[in-house]
């Protein structure tokens, strides 16, 4: 019972910074609109194409975090200690590289990527500005992503939730000040979040060089370090691949059925991702318990934090669906002043809140094979997931359902079709062995 109250209390103290952290990030895009939301309608437009074509880029290489952090865990978890400062500096070096190359191509496309909106050209224009900027803060967001997944591999997340906040208060003081105090207009916003990123990574840099002295770890780049952060990130990345694609086939289909229904699942949507912050806050605390508990070498501790996680993930689930299905009446009516549009969308949160707890185990489980370093099994499970979930999406769009069934359908299509599918593979997996691979360096296994 002491083993898992101390279990307990170690989740509960991974996961709940992580949750700020996790909650901080799309808090810079909430601030850049509203501070360009009152330079008028163009530059708004403007800013909501170019910040859907960063969070596409950034959403895609968020895999630097989820590779970093089993790496550093399994050292963490074996004592060698420098060896996990030294993959985590692989990593930083491996998102400056990934970063540099981004930036550059990116601001080297970014008319072409704005004008496949087809914006207007005032449109086209604010947007142009805004994401030609931006481009040069990717280096230092993909930074920050290693960094954090550096840390939280030495079991720290609270360092993460103390630099976020700071940059996220620096965001909103210059964007403030460039947008009004210089009257840059929306390239100030812009310019305001590139400085503010890039002091994230100052203060990261300092952090990660006392851990390099501390335990005297080289800074300097290494090719086995990075070579192997790569190939786990290039699985991890098209694991996202495949989750990003659903998640675009889903509006495709929506966006058939009808605007209100367009609009309905915008909604819908909006309400599972915030509820997904806090799920994931719990798969952060799992991959970094199992990536120490392996590089200790310690199986049992690892089929202990297994089975805490996922009772976690399903209780939080069922809390936070409760919540959501006592408040579907009135939720919609924060994001529409429209009733129809509210009454249109509360069977569909009804049917989302039932299923919050099988997308909680489904995160926890994620969490539980990324701390196993499973990178190559997660991409697979992830193209397998499409199977079921493709024709699905196909039935609803020839039926083409309207008005609340269309939403509903739409729903459980996403919510239950594709969540029971990848707990369906990500079950099969942790009921085996052959995913915990103990010891530093998790080694590559066959699916």
């Amino acid at each position: 019972m002491t083993r898992t109250r101390t279990l307990n209390r170690d989740i509960l103290r991974l996961a709940v910074p992580a949750l700020g952290a996790l909650v901080v990030e799309p808090l810079f895009l909430l601030v850049d609109a509203a501070l360009v939301g009152h330079l008028g309608v163009v530059p708004l437009a403007g800013l909501g194409i170019a910040s859907s074509i960063l969070q596409t880029i950034v959403g895609l290489m968020v895999f630097l975090a989820y590779s970093t952090t089993p790496a550093v865990a399994r050292r963490f978890g074996a004592g060698d200690l420098r060896g996990a400062v030294s993959a985590g500096v692989d990593g930083l070096w491996l998102a400056l590289a990934i970063g540099g190359v981004l930036a550059l191509a990116g601001s080297l496309a970014t008319p072409a990527l704005v004008s496949a909106f087809g914006p207007s050209t005032a449109v086209a224009a604010q947007a142009q500005t805004y994401l030609g900027i931006s481009m040069w803060g990717l280096p230092a967001m993909l930074i920050v992503f290693a960094a954090t997944g550096l840390l939280r591999g030495l079991q720290n997340t609270v360092t993460p939730l103390w630099i976020a906040g700071l940059g996220f208060t620096a965001n909103a003081a210059l964007n403030a000040l460039f947008i009004y105090g210089v009257g840059w207009g929306i390239a100030g916003s812009a310019a305001g979040t590139v400085v503010a990123q890039w002091g994230m990574v100052a203060a990261y840099v300092v952090v990660v060089g006392r851990l390099a002295r501390r335990h005297a770890a080289p800074l300097r780049p290494h090719r086995a370090g990075i070579g192997g952060s790569a190939r786990a990130g290039g699985w991890l990345f098209l694991r996202t691949v495949s989750l990003r694609l659903s998640l675009l086939l889903t509006v495709a289909v929506a966006t058939g059925l009808g605007t209100h229904e367009l609009a309905g699942w915008q909604i819908v949507f909006t309400i599972a991702s915030t509820a997904a912050f806090a799920l994931d806050a719990l798969a952060i605390a799992a991959q970094a318990l199992i990536g120490k508990s392996l590089g200790a070498g310690d199986v049992d501790e690892v089929r202990h934090v297994l089975r805490r996680t996922v009772a976690w993930g399903a209780w939080f689930g069922a809390a936070l669906g409760l919540a959501i299905a006592a408040l579907s009446g009135v939720l919609g009516l924060a994001f529409t002043s429209d009733p129809q549009l509210a009454t249109l969308i509360q069977p569909a949160l009804l049917l989302m809140g039932l299923l919050q707890p099988l997308a909680g185990v489904v995160y926890v489980l994620d969490g539980v094979l990324m701390g196993a370093g499973d990178a190559r099994y997660l991409a697979l499970a992830g193209v397998l997931t499409l199977v079921p979930f493709l024709p699905a999406l196909a039935v609803i769009a020839w039926a083409h359902p309207a008005g609340p069934a269309g939403l509903s359908w739409l729903t459980v299509g996403f919510f239950a079709i594709l969540m029971a599918a990848r707990l369906a593979t990500l079950g099969f997996r942790v009921r085996g062995s052959r995913w915990m691979t103990v010891g530093e360096r998790p080694v590559e296994v066959a699916p």
